[in-house]
């Protein structure tokens, strides 16, 4: 079920500039290993990408958001995973706010879906994910050992 769930940094582009170099939480899962197989999965290999939190991110690192097409390629090549059997997703843990925290913005699980060119994650358009992967993420997030 769980291929990966650690810190994955990346290096940026623009040669000794290293623009939009980055790290953030990566959870890599295999559906076709759960619990869950009793539905067939076209893109078996959930790959969770969040932020770290704010205090935690280094001068000049981007978001997930910013940088989701070149994690999305790297994740595909480093992890071997065919773009085609993979559900990229954006999680945004909750988060409250307020002189004693009494506002709450919820959690959110956006799919991200690319234009595959050569290998490239491009274009990426956000989309609610589905339901039924939600309420799976929801199950496994809150597993996780180092909780966000």
């Amino acid at each position: 079920m769980v291929v990966y769930d650690d810190i994955f940094e990346w290096e940026g582009w623009g040669g000794r500039l290293k623009l939009a170099k980055g790290r953030c939480r990566l959870r890599i899962y295999d559906l076709n290993r759960s619990d869950h197989n009793d539905v067939l999965h076209l893109r078996p290999m959930l790959v969770v990408a969040s932020d770290l939190p704010r205090e935690g991110m280094l001068k000049g690192e981007v978001t997930v958001r910013s940088a989701a097409g070149h994690i999305a390629t790297l994740v595909s090549r480093k992890f071997n995973i065919d773009p085609a059997r993979m559900q990229f997703v954006e999680y945004t843990p909750s988060e409250t706010y307020g002189k004693n925290n009494e506002y709450v913005i919820a959690a959110a699980y956006d799919a991200v879906e690319f234009t595959w060119q050569d290998g490239l994650a491009l274009f990426p358009r956000l989309k609610p994910l589905g339901e039924a992967l939600r309420t799976i993420l929801q199950e496994w997030v809150g597993r996780s050992p180092a909780n966000e």
